[in-house]
């Protein structure tokens, strides 16, 4: 296995440039803390983010239309130097993205793979309440949640990107598609809360994950965008229903304890 993924890295580099590999994505999920992990992830020395956050390369549609894409507009997004050790880049959506992971594979099989999962009930109204900030949701969160199904199915065969408010939700199938290119060891899952209160703790884990040396940083303050109001309890109790068997599944194949996130 070792033989053959060495073999299809060969073979996808020498479409592109010999000098530019990608090795590592933060791949999820959307308001999950990903564009906190990448504003840490710049300060480290050994470390080339992408020159802007969410490249938006693997879920392009339009590049892969004819097969495998040219990689060297993927690449035209770093700016590696001698110092650097690694490359990476933070794109949310690549977790959610049904073609992403096997393109990804496809691309660099030795990809490594962070993934932050937020409670799915608070990510949905997050992510309502940015479309909302950015004047594209005009529904109540209500009416948007009970009627995304029917609103989704304009983007067939795709997701829908802006309406999946629930759907992004559902994690474990998601990781079950990664793993499956990927296997566990090359996928790194924390909960969002992890960099949000305890920081230094989680970047010890990623930059062991990443193979880079440890680095103190400061704690980031989110920007969050401002909430008019928050969830009622009936959108709430709504969603705890929907979710409750995600996030025990979520708990059994994770190890994790996430009775807060059903608590509300």
């Amino acid at each position: 296995m070792k033989l053959l993924s060495n073999i299809l890295l060969r073979c996808g580099r020498s479409k592109v440039e010999n000098d530019i590999m990608v090795n590592f994505l933060v791949c999820g999920t959307q308001k999950g803390g990903t564009t906190a992990l990448d504003r840490y992830l710049r300060e480290h020395p050994q470390i080339c983010m992408a020159n802007s956050k969410e490249v938006h390369f693997f879920d392009n549609e339009d590049l892969f239309r004819g097969g495998d894409p040219d990689y060297s507009i993927y690449h035209s997004n770093f700016s590696p130097t001698s110092s650097h050790k690694i490359i990476g880049e933070a794109t949310p959506i690549y977790m959610y993205w049904q073609d992403s992971p096997g393109r990804i594979w496809r691309y660099n099989p030795n990809m490594r793979l962070i993934v932050l999962l937020r409670n799915p009930i608070e990510r949905a109204y997050s992510h309502w309440n940015m479309e909302r900030y950015r004047n594209a949701e005009s529904l109540s969160f209500w009416d948007a949640i009970k009627n995304e199904r029917k609103r989704c199915r304009e983007a067939l065969p795709y997701q829908h990107r802006v309406f999946s408010y629930v759907d992004r939700g559902f994690y474990f199938h998601q990781l079950i598609r990664i793993w499956h290119y990927f296997g566990e060891d090359n996928v790194l899952v924390l909960k969002s809360e992890h960099i949000k209160n305890r920081p230094q703790e989680a970047l010890a884990k990623i930059y062991e994950f990443l193979g880079v040396d440890r680095l103190m940083v400061t704690p980031k303050v989110e920007h969050s965008i401002p909430y008019l109001s928050g969830m009622t309890d009936k959108e709430r109790g709504y969603l705890r229903s929907v979710f409750e068997y995600e996030i025990r599944s979520l708990e059994r194949v994770l190890g994790w304890d996430c009775s807060d996130w059903l608590r509300g």
